[in-house]
């Protein structure tokens, strides 16, 4: 699961007793050496759908950890990239990557519920991180990456399938968060991290809410399930007004 380079149990277990941000900047010089780094062909995949959707001048990576996304958005993004992140340990490491060629490139630390920008980004990626937002957060995550979208911007992010009952992913998914609670339940400061409460439906429900009309694109790299839905799909989020219903769409 985890290469020779990856965190030792020991490091595993006090990163999971420590705060989601605290544990974070313990794992920061290992977390590209852990499956919890989004893989290079997720990435790869999110990039070449979202090249015909753009030009996106300027780019924000969301919860942008050690900068896996700053390729997806320097591909897409012309004039600038963003990674902002709430753990400077993570960004320390952000900062070490060499700089791609063309767009500007700048990391601020700050929380995903309060970000300090105005409407000044005309994409927004996130990958991998809302796990870390409880399902109440949500409305107040969307609105604020709503509040820093320039007119027609997009919020884009891949999701993917859940696992069904019959495949081991799923249990070890369930048995995940159940684990979590119970730590939550008798250790303090509290780690937010749940696999299973992201729901699919409701999140679109909340976007919509928050004043996107959305979009579903398969990602064709994953291909499809037995019953022809696809294992992965990007959701396109685009903002059309200040947080009033809008129409959503479904492409397969």
């Amino acid at each position: 699961m985890f290469s020779p380079d990856g965190p030792s149990l020991r490091e595993l277990t006090v990163q999971a007793l420590s705060s989601v941000e605290r544990g974070y900047d313990l794992l920061a010089p290992k977390f590209d050496h852990t499956p919890f780094r989004t893989p290079d062909s997720v990435l790869e995949s999110v990039a070449k759908a979202l090249t015909p959707l753009g030009p996106y001048p300027d780019g924000l990576d969301l919860c942008c950890g050690t900068g896996a996304g700053l390729d997806v958005l320097a591909q897409v993004c012309p004039t600038s990239v963003t990674g902002v992140d709430f753990s400077a340990g993570m960004l320390d490491i952000a900062r070490r990557l060499p700089p791609p060629d063309g767009p500007d490139v700048r990391w601020v630390r700050a929380d995903a519920r309060a970000l300090p920008f105005g409407p000044v980004f005309d994409l927004v990626v996130s990958f991998g991180a809302f796990g870390h937002f409880l399902p109440r957060e949500l409305p107040g995550l969307f609105g604020q990456v709503h509040s820093v979208l320039r007119p027609d911007g997009v919020f884009a992010f891949p999701v993917p399938a859940p696992p069904r009952p019959t495949r081991p992913g799923f249990w070890i998914l369930l048995g995940f968060d159940a684990v979590m609670r119970v730590r939550n339940a008798l250790w303090r400061p509290p780690f937010v991290m749940y696999y299973r409460a992201f729901r699919f439906g409701s999140v679109l429900g909340e976007l919509e809410r928050a004043g996107f009309s959305v979009e579903l694109c398969a990602l064709p790299g994953f291909g499809r399930r037995d019953d022809g839905s696809p294992r992965a799909r990007l959701v396109v989020a685009r903002k059309t007004g200040a947080g009033q219903p809008a129409a959503g769409t479904v492409n397969s």
